[in-house]
């Protein structure tokens, strides 16, 4: 091989190695300093939703509170923290740690993000609960406020997030009626679930597990330092006292209906009886309950239980003169009223 070719060869090797490093937006060197500046910006904005959750809870925000939530060393914290001041989202003062309104904007920019997130996955998807928060948790930095926005609208502006959480609107606005832990409820007393709290996340798959879900009607059986006994859905739940810390509930007014075996629903009706459908409970999510809408089980309409198998599922239900096979714990989801079935 001539002196000439190897350098050729050479040198056609050193112009690909460059374009391999340095090639703008596709080299490796340019997607190495992107992934950094990524990086950067995810730790700034999970940063400005600590600062956000400690004013809204009326916690004093530290860098070791946010290096333990972030789990980055304090250092790199502390340079978080900085990089915040530089960009005009938080001061530094003798105290605390504050947001400025524009820090304060972005923060809710990302919980909005998150929370749609998760509303959506619930309403939309077929994934799993336990999957919800960990899939928002990636979503909420690559959502602009236009995506925020158009989401919200195909979602018809939800209030709240599956878990119970307020849902900023466009302008930040959001009320919190979160109300207090189950525990305020005194023996005997009723409350309806507002908030399910998703973190630590074994305690909320727990409380998954056991059927808890936002507005459910729970009844207080009792309680002690070793653990909470609670009626839910016909069921007696005993709970630990830091797995029901996780649970928000509002007192029932005396006037408000509410029986404690989950009211009536389609898998109450026997055999040629009728009801009307109010609503779908919060536990049908996803694939599921997009199938139901689908079917025509829909709040106003009439639905009339025809033929019963014998061994007592499933049972076929007449939907606008359609005949629908569902099994116990599908028509379980389902709540009515029980309406006068029409002679011909």
């Amino acid at each position: 091989m001539s002196e000439s070719t190897v350098i050729g060869i050479v040198g056609m090797a050193l112009v690909a190695l460059a374009i391999f490093l340095f090639w703008p937006r596709r080299g490796w060197l340019w997607r190495q300093r992107q992934s950094e500046e990524e990086r950067q910006r995810i730790q700034v904005e999970d940063a400005l939703k600590y600062l956000y959750f400690c004013e809204l809870e009326q916690r004093r925000p530290t860098v070791a509170g946010i290096a333990g939530r972030m789990q980055v060393p304090e250092n790199r914290a502390a340079d978080i923290v900085g990089d915040l001041q530089t960009l005009g989202f938080a001061t530094i003062g003798p105290e605390a740690i504050q947001l400025t309104g524009d820090g304060r904007t972005y923060a809710l920019h990302i919980v909005r993000a998150h929370r749609l997130w998760e509303r959506h996955l619930a309403d939309e998807t077929g994934y799993a609960e336990h999957e919800w928060h960990g899939r928002a948790e990636e979503a909420e930095h690559s959502m602009t406020p236009a995506e925020a926005d158009a989401l919200a609208s195909r979602l018809r502006n939800p209030l709240l997030d599956p878990h119970g959480d307020p849902i900023p609107t466009a302008t930040g606005e959001m009320v919190d009626e979160r109300g207090g832990a189950v525990t305020v409820l005194a023996p005997g007393e009723s409350g309806r679930i507002t908030h399910l709290e998703d973190e630590p996340e074994g305690l909320y798959a727990q409380l998954v597990a056991e059927g808890f879900y936002p507005g459910m009607v729970v009844q207080m059986i009792d309680e002690s330092p070793e653990r909470v006994r609670v009626w839910a859905d016909g069921n007696e739940q005993i709970l630990a006292p830091l797995t029901a810390s996780l649970i928000s509930v509002t007192p029932l007014s005396e006037s408000e209906t509410h029986p404690i075996d989950g009211g009536i629903t389609l898998a109450d009706l026997t055999s040629a009886e009728a009801g009307r459908i109010l609503s779908l409970s919060p536990r049908c999510r996803g694939v599921e309950r997009r199938r139901f809408l689908d079917l025509g089980f829909v709040p106003g309409t009439e639905v009339i239980a025809e033929m019963i198998s014998p061994s007592g599922e499933p049972t076929a239900y007449r939907v606008r003169d359609t005949l629908i096979a569902l099994r116990k714990n599908q028509a379980g989801m389902i709540n009515i009223e029980r309406i006068p079935v029409l002679s011909d």
